[in-house]
């Protein structure tokens, strides 16, 4: 099977809709709006009756950034990197021993002044990372330590060009190539990074209940970036109805699989760190909430272009059957669904590669390897996102089906018919003719419907 994408999508050379394909669309969203105004304002209640109050309670963490007095985290460009006896050694030498060598770095202080040899550590010297011209930030302690220690101890890297400037570059090829739309998605994934550290994690720290919280935050973050991005259309409307279900079905089977395959997320640093700073936060709720807020992105994706496909095959090809149309449009889907599954799975392995190749290093089972501590939520995530995804794939198909075959031309009060009324698609007549354009789409579907079926039976 191929994994190609149709992603159905007027031009702006297209033309103009017909009067009867734009009444079909203000019907559609009439139709729609019956059920989605309803789940969104039933949303925002809850959205309301969960909001965080603020109060952390006892939840206190000790910050890495936080000094005592006299210690500063100061900032300078590397001018030279060289093999040299640790400062930190110095008690030993004075006492008589040998000193260590380790890596200096030899640095230019961002407030001026002389340049200081600042100590790496010997996990980061044995990778060369720290080059000439690097900025870093150190640990000064030259006000509290006479001789003891090293006064300057490198703590990180200071990224912010380089990170702020792929970020423009990535705002620049997105608006570039999708114009205006790039830059209503892009406003609306900050709305939802909004949402994100506003409601969901402040949510998660007061002991929210995660499912509801998860699911709650994720539908508020559909609604506001699908139709932001999107416009407000039928189309829209159509993906926003198989998001939700499939938001649902990510939920319930996210619920169960977080109890059944215990995920506490024990074998995580950060976690043991959250676990010690208050007995109230309950690592489950938050493995629970991410497995739901994981997949939105490709959820998003896979039920806006069903929802186009549909639309686009119908306005070409009004004529055409409900059970054609379906049968077409998830031709489309069943592409989409490969190619979305490799799509979810090689994310997670690459966000998951140090963990990976660790435990390849063990000498164990690969049942065992892949249900173990370390890899299980990343395995359970895929999985569910998948599932999820999958399920709203025809779920998406069927409501836009539905929706055109109600509201289209041929539809009770839908407007002009052609005078058939089977459904069914126009019979070619024999001898040369140009096919219109979804007569096309459909005559290859109908085609590779009839031919033997090699792996997509």
């Amino acid at each position: 099977m191929g994994s190609s994408h149709l992603h159905a999508a007027r031009t702006d050379t297209s033309p103009e809709p017909s009067a009867s394909v734009l009444a079909a669309r203000r019907r559609a969203m009439l139709l729609l709006s019956v059920l989605l105004v309803p789940l969104g304002v039933l949303t925002l209640i809850a959205m309301v009756l969960l909001w965080p109050t603020g109060d952390r309670g006892s939840l206190t963490v000790a910050s890495p950034y936080a000094t005592a007095d006299g210690v500063s985290f100061d900032v300078g460009t590397v001018r030279e990197v060289a093999q040299g006896d640790c400062p930190s050694s110095q008690p030993t030498v004075d006492a008589g021993g040998t000193a260590q060598t380790c890596t200096l770095a030899y640095t230019q202080p961002a407030l001026g002044g002389e340049v200081i040899a600042v100590e790496v550590t010997p996990e980061l010297a044995r990778t060369n990372a720290v080059e000439p011209g690097d900025q870093i930030r150190y640990l000064n302690l030259a006000n509290v330590l006479q001789g003891g220690a090293a006064p300057y101890v490198f703590v990180d890297f200071v990224r912010s060009v380089p990170i702020v400037g792929l970020a423009i570059g990535y705002a620049v090829v997105v608006i570039a190539v999708a114009r205006w739309r790039g830059l209503r998605a892009i406003i609306g994934l900050v709305g939802a990074l909004v949402i994100l550290a506003q409601f969901v994690l402040p949510g998660l720290v007061e002991g929210r209940p995660p499912l509801l919280l998860g699911l709650v935050g994720s539908v508020v973050i559909m609604y506001g970036v699908l139709y932001f991005a999107h416009g407000v259309s039928a189309r829209t409307s159509t993906a926003l109805l198989g998001t939700v279900f499939g938001l649902g079905v990510t939920a319930l089977l996210a619920a169960w699989a977080t109890d059944a395959a215990h995920l506490t997320g024990v074998g995580d640093e950060n976690a043991y760190t959250l676990v010690n700073a208050s007995d109230g936060l309950s690592i489950s709720s938050i493995i629970l909430c991410g497995l739901i807020i994981s997949g939105l992105g490709v959820l998003n994706d896979v039920t806006i272009t069903q929802s186009s496909s549909v639309w686009e095959l119908y306005e070409l090809a009004p004529a055409t059957s409900g059970r054609r149309l379906f049968t077409s449009a998830m031709r489309i889907g069943r592409d989409h669904i490969a190619s979305t599954v490799y799509t979810i799975a090689f994310a997670y392995a690459g966000a998951a590669l140090p963990v990976l190749i660790l435990v390849s290093l063990y000498d164990r089972a690969l049942l065992d390897t892949l249900t173990s501590g370390e890899l299980a939520e990343e395995v359970v995530r895929t999985l569910v996102g998948s599932i999820g995804l999958v399920l709203a794939i025809p779920l998406t198909t069927l409501i836009a089906v539905l929706v055109v075959k109600t509201v289209g031309p041929g539809a009770p009060g839908g407007g002009h018919d052609d005078g058939r009324d089977d459904g069914a698609t126009p019979e070619v007549p024999a001898g040369p003719r140009t096919l219109a354009p979804g007569q096309r789409l459909l005559a290859v579907g109908e085609r590779r419907a009839r031919r033997p079926a090699e792996g997509d039976a």
